[in-house]
């Protein structure tokens, strides 16, 4: 088991960064790693240490680390600079998870690919079913579901995980969004007709590694339980944190942003239920759980 190892890629983001200090750590918030964890080492690349959007660096790397599993954490996520910046979105979130996959595939590496709600129109009020058709509005959302077909259509050996609303120690998101905002003005507005499911990054880890070790290869949504807007969970956040500010409702159009956001974004973990590898907590339990975790946290 000495040489053992698993490559994440993306290493240097706020879900790179996380299962990093997980698979160091052999443990965490969610219990203790499987068994099969114990020996293995962890080798985390972010964007300047590998270039996921060049095929040569991409094969060059799997045939030298011949590692057990790869789980691409690489994402280009700022949803409004996709819709300018198209090339760089396409390179990363299209050409670059088919790249891993032409390469997992060449060495007989399992592929692990991190995806997204935005793969959805975000039209319908129901929870989307990993059964359902996609139907991506926004670029990022485009070539996020341009990169799910290529991984299924390069590598045999796969697990797409569909996420949302991620939060975590590391990296930029909405949780360290709206404590530096709430601290600094006191009063903030936050949109109530958008819905969706907070995921705690931790959570996504759990799963990500406990079916990693399995052969349940498919798509899979991964993301807390239950559904809120993003001014309910503004309000949690202030109150899970004790911050003395006021909380706003407003809709949509009172902000002008270049990419079309999901109405509706709450994800169904229909197929990690039906395999019995759920592990995720209701969105509320998790944040509260965050904030006793990082009560000082610093933004």
């Amino acid at each position: 088991m000495d040489d053992v190892k698993i490559l994440i890629t993306g290493g240097k983001g706020q879900l790179g960064l996380e299962l990093t200090k997980i698979l160091k750590n052999k443990k965490c918030e969610l219990g203790v790693l499987p068994k099969f964890y114990e020996d293995v080492k962890v080798l985390s690349l972010g964007s300047l240490e590998l270039d996921i959007t060049k095929l040569e660096d991409v094969l060059k790397i799997l045939e030298k680390e011949k590692p057990y599993a790869l789980i691409n954490c690489a994402a280009y996520t700022n949803v409004d600079e996709c819709e300018e910046f198209k090339d760089a979105a396409f390179r990363v979130n299209s050409l670059g998870p088919r790249n891993l996959a032409i390469a997992c595939e060449n060495v007989g590496v399992k592929l692990v690919h991190i995806s997204t709600d935005y793969v959805f129109s975000g039209e319908e009020y129901d929870a989307r079913l990993e059964t359902d058709q996609i139907n991506p509005k926004s670029f990022y959302g485009k070539t996020k579901a341009l990169g799910e077909e290529y991984v299924k259509s390069f590598c045999s050996r796969w697990f797409i995980l569909r996420t949302s609303w991620l939060y975590g120690e590391f990296g930029n998101n909405f949780v360290k969004t709206i404590i530096k905002l709430a601290k600094e003005t006191k009063t903030l507005k936050v949109v109530e007709d958008q819905f969706g499911t907070p995921t705690n990054v931790e959570d996504l880890c759990f799963v990500i590694l406990n079916i990693l070790i399995t052969k349940e290869f498919g798509v899979y949504h991964a993301s807390g339980q239950g559904r809120c807007s993003w001014f309910e969970f503004a309000c949690e956040i202030v109150s899970n944190f004790k911050i003395d500010a006021e909380i706003l409702p407003c809709k949509t159009e009172e902000f002008k942003r270049k990419a079309k956001r999901p109405k509706f974004s709450e994800l169904e973990n229909f197929m990690l239920k039906t395999i019995g590898k759920n592990y995720f907590r209701d969105w509320k339990e998790a944040l509260a759980s965050f904030a006793r975790k990082h009560k000082f946290f610093k933004i």
